[in-house]
C-alpha cells in the first residue's frame, strides 16, 4: 500500500509539472503574439551638421625684430610679453661710432657747401666755367646724400615697435654683440587672429556648393581647454591649390580678439556648419553593424522584417544622416533589434518621426 501511495504522489506531481510548464509556454506564446515593436518612418528635412577641423591660431601681424646694424646691445627698453605701442622704444644699439660717422659726413658737407658757394661767385663774374660751377654743385649733393646715409646708420641703432603688439622672448642680452640681420625677439599684433585649417576634398565642394555664392560662412573656435572661444570667427579666403599629398585645402578664418586671450601658436578646433536639404533622417539606436557596415530592419507589407545596408552621410548626436539605402515611405524597426531577426513576422506600433526625434530618450532599449 506504501509503495502504491508513492507511486500515486509521484504520477500527480509530473501531472501538475507538465500542466504548469505548459501553461507557461502557452503564455509566453500568448505574450508574445501580443507584443508590439514600436516602428518609424526617415524624417526628409533641411538640416545642418557640425564639422570639426584641428587648426592652427596666428597673429594677423607676426614679425621678427632684427638688428639692422653691427654693435654692441647697449640697452633693453621693454620686457618679454610686454604691450607695446607703435613707435616705441625696444632696444638700442651702441651708437657711437655711428655718431662719428655722422659728424664727420656733416663736416664734408659743410666744406662742400662752402666750396660751391664760393664757385658760385667765381661763375657769377665769369672767372669760372659753368662746369666747374656744377662740379661743385655734385660734390656738395654728394656730401648731403652722405650725411642722410649717417643718419639713417644712427637710426638704425634704435629697433622700435613698427604697429602696436606684444613682444615675445628675447634671443640677446644687454651687452650682446650682435651681427646685422641678428634675430633680436618677435612682434605679435594680436587684436585679430587667422585660424588656419584643413578641409577634405569632398567637405570643400559641400561647402562651395550649398554656401550662398559671396555670402561668408560663420565658424566656432574650440579651444585647448574644450571651451568654446567667446567670438564668432568668418571664413574669408580659401587656398588657391589642394594639397596633393593630402587631398586637403586650407580655410582660414578671422576672429577678433578684443580681450587678448588668443595667442599667435595656439591651436584648437574649427567647427563648421554644414548645411544639408532634404535629408533623410533616422536614430541611430534603429541601427545596427555587421563588419563596419550599417544596418537596419525594414518592415515590409505582411509585417516582415527584412534587413538592409544602409549609407551614412553624416552624424549628430543620436541621429544618422542617411545617404543612401533608405525612402523617406519606409517603416524601419525601432527597438527591440537584438529580439527579433531576419524574416520574422511581429506587430508593430507606428511612431510619427517628428515625435521619435524629438524624444529619443524616451525609446532607449
Amino acid at each position: 500500500m506504501k509503495i502504491m501511495k508513492s507511486f500515486l504522489m509521484l504520477m500527480g506531481s509530473c501531472a501538475l509539472l507538465c500542466q504548469s510548464g505548459c501553461t507557461d509556454s502557452k503564455g509566453e506564446k500568448v505574450e508574445e503574439a501580443h507584443t508590439k515593436y514600436l516602428v518609424t518612418s526617415p524624417m526628409k528635412m533641411d538640416t545642418t551638421i557640425t564639422e570639426d577641423y584641428v587648426s592652427q591660431v596666428h597673429a594677423i601681424r607676426h614679425i621678427e625684430l632684427r638688428a639692422q646694424e653691427r654693435g654692441y646691445l647697449q640697452k633693453i627698453y621693454v620686457d618679454e610679453g610686454q604691450l607695446v605701442k607703435k613707435g616705441q622704444l625696444l632696444f638700442k644699439i651702441m651708437p657711437n661710432l655711428y655718431e662719428a660717422e655722422l659728424l664727420k659726413a656733416q663736416s664734408e658737407a659743410s666744406f662742400a657747401r662752402i666750396e660751391y658757394e664760393n664757385t658760385k661767385k667765381l661763375a657769377d663774374g665769369n672767372i669760372v666755367s659753368p662746369n666747374e660751377l656744377a662740379m661743385a654743385k655734385a660734390k656738395w649733393d654728394k656730401a648731403k646724400a652722405d650725411v642722410a646715409l649717417a643718419q639713417a646708420h644712427l637710426q638704425f641703432t634704435e629697433i622700435r615697435a613698427p604697429f602696436d603688439g606684444i613682444v615675445d622672448r628675447f634671443h640677446v642680452r644687454e651687452g650682446s654683440l650682435l651681427e646685422e640681420g641678428e634675430l633680436l625677439s618677435s612682434l605679435s599684433d594680436n587684436s585679430k587672429m587667422w585660424v588656419y585649417y584643413n578641409v577634405p576634398e569632398a567637405e570643400y565642394l559641400d561647402y562651395k556648393t550649398k554656401t550662398e555664392q559671396g555670402q561668408a560662412a560663420n565658424v566656432s573656435l574650440l579651444m585647448a581647454n574644450n571651451q568654446l572661444f567667446a567670438h564668432q570667427g568668418v571664413v574669408e579666403t580659401i587656398q588657391a591649390d589642394f594639397n596633393h599629398e593630402t587631398g586637403n585645402i586650407a580655410f582660414r578664418a578671422t576672429f577678433p580678439n578684443p580681450e587678448g586671450l588668443l595667442r599667435h601658436g595656439e591651436t584648437g578646433n574649427i567647427r563648421m556648419a554644414i548645411p544639408l536639404q532634404d535629408v533623410l533622417l533616422i536614430p541611430q539606436k534603429a541601427t545596427y553593424e555587421v563588419l563596419d557596415k550599417k544596418y537596419v530592419y525594414v518592415l515590409d507589407k505582411d509585417n516582415v522584417l527584412r534587413s538592409r545596408e544602409i549609407t551614412i552621410e553624416a552624424e549628430i548626436p543620436h541621429i544618422y544622416v542617411v545617404q543612401k539605402g533608405l525612402q523617406e515611405n519606409d517603416k524601419i524597426l525601432l527597438e527591440g533589434l537584438r529580439l527579433v531577426r531576419e524574416n520574422e513576422k511581429i506587430n508593430s506600433q507606428f511612431v510619427a518621426p517628428a515625435t521619435v526625434l524629438t524624444q529619443l530618450d524616451l525609446y532607449a532599449e
